[in-house]
């Protein structure tokens, strides 16, 4: 049986969106508590990367702060590998919804992002620590040039993934 971790990636600074996104709301709950929503049917259990505090427990980007998205889920695959889960599923605190689709196609590979949205994805824990010495040694951090060199497939080109960059952005969702 696989343990996945579910990782919420909001370690950014926003500055597209002007304040603090992971605390917007949307709805009735944040961008962060939405977030997480959309991993926990799928983990066993739950984090959010890059924050001091959250309703679940945190971990640093690593190998250090400021690095994007990357430095995200270099941080979740750290934390997964020293607590005994084989895989991290990712998202962003500013991505309130996952389609079910995508969540199935990421679910049934052995590593993979979405195309479009490369901060979602499933991540084999066996590629911690090739990530943090990729950045450690100021590698590229792009995730998506990073996972097709590590051998991570991105999946289902064309489906939409929405996000949140403004608040403009944020106002034309549905909740």
């Amino acid at each position: 049986m696989t343990r996945i971790l579910g990782a919420v990636l909001a370690g950014g600074r926003a500055t597209r969106f002007g304040s603090d996104k992971a605390l917007a709301r949307w709805g009735d709950a944040t961008l962060l508590d939405h977030a997480l929503g959309s991993l926990r049917p799928h983990a066993d259990a739950l984090i959010v990367v890059g924050r001091l505090t959250a309703p679940v427990a945190t971990t640093p980007d690593l190998p250090a702060p400021d690095l994007g998205p990357l430095g995200g889920i270099a941080g979740a695959l750290d934390h997964a590998a020293a607590t005994g889960f084989d895989a991290v599923l990712t998202t962003a605190c500013d991505t309130p919804a996952l389609p079910p689709d995508l969540v199935a196609a990421l679910l049934a590979s052995d590593g993979a992002h979405a195309a479009e949205a490369p901060t979602v994805g499933l991540w084999p824990v066996r590629l911690a620590a090739p990530l943090i010495a990729h950045l450690h040694a100021g590698g590229d951090r792009s995730i998506r040039r990073w996972a097709a060199g590590a051998g991570i497939a991105a999946i289902l080109p064309g489906l939409t993934v929405a996000n949140a960059n403004t608040p403009d952005e944020l106002a034309r969702f549905e909740p």
